[in-house]
């Protein structure tokens, strides 16, 4: 890290400053500081490199209005994420294990931020901030809200119904089977959510094993039976069968109506 700046750092910051600026893109600093183009593209791989400056892309940084002062800055997770998706003109949802610690299902503070979203996959570095990027069709964003940041700015989260649909459905990627059937009972019962709402999102983001598990465990929670017939009538018949707990043997008692084994002593 660099322990005094140059004069061309002091002037970009005095010029961030000045104009109230959370990012710039290459070719923005040229005019206005008299660069040339491998003068700019120096300048902003230094102060990168000293941790002064995060890249969120090809061409585009973020950058702090004023000089942290402990020599070092990183923007918050909401700000890199926000960025990285305006600049690919995408759309998000902070989910998986974000949203599990969010919404108080689960203590576990992630290291990484996951986000479903239409645009990119794979994990990406903006900072330090550590993100891993879903990329999902435009039909399974939704059911969402808008989070207001201790900074003041915004997060896009999965609503509480929505995360524990996808703890369900995407188990084997967050890990989050047995868990999650305990903390849909537990939600129901404290009727923070109601089983009309979690059929209807079962029913728009689910997949087949998705409508299967929940049909099984809102049958054993007793909820209405036209509930559980809407989720019936979406599936076709199968004599197939898949494990309630997916991770252990496919040993247990049958339901055959769901086509579930409830395994959770095999």
């Amino acid at each position: 890290m660099k322990k005094r700046m140059g004069q061309l750092e002091t002037r970009l910051f005095a010029y961030v400053q000045l104009r109230g600026l959370t990012a710039i893109r290459t070719g923005q600093l040229q005019g206005p500081l008299q660069l040339t183009g491998t003068q700019e593209r120096e300048l902003l791989s230094r102060l990168e490199r000293a941790g002064l400056i995060a890249r969120v892309c090809r061409g585009l940084y973020l950058v702090p209005r004023r000089l942290p002062l402990g020599g070092t800055w990183s923007p918050d997770e909401a700000l890199a994420l926000n960025t990285l998706m305006a600049a690919k003109q995408g759309r998000y949802q902070i989910c998986g294990p974000n949203a599990f610690n969010f919404h108080g299902f689960d203590e576990q503070i992630p290291a990484r931020v996951y986000a479903y979203n239409n645009r990119l996959s794979g994990e990406r570095q903006i900072g330090t901030v550590a993100l891993t990027l879903i990329k999902v069709a435009d039909g399974r964003l939704g059911d969402a809200e808008k989070v207001r940041t201790p900074d003041g700015g915004t997060a896009i989260y999965a609503s509480r119904v929505r995360t524990l649909v996808d703890a369900v459905y995407d188990w084997s990627r967050f890990n989050s089977l047995p868990r999650g059937y305990g903390w849909i009972r537990r939600e129901l019962a404290a009727r923070r959510i109601g089983a009309p709402e979690l059929v209807k999102a079962t029913l728009r983001y689910g997949d087949t094993g998705t409508i299967r598990r929940m049909g099984a465990l809102l049958e054993r929670e007793r909820v209405d039976g036209k509930l559980l017939r809407r989720l019936e009538r979406a599936l076709n018949p199968t004599t197939g069968l898949i494990p309630w707990i997916p991770t252990r043997p496919r040993r247990g008692t049958v339901n055959r109506r769901w086509g579930v084994v409830f395994n959770e002593q095999a």
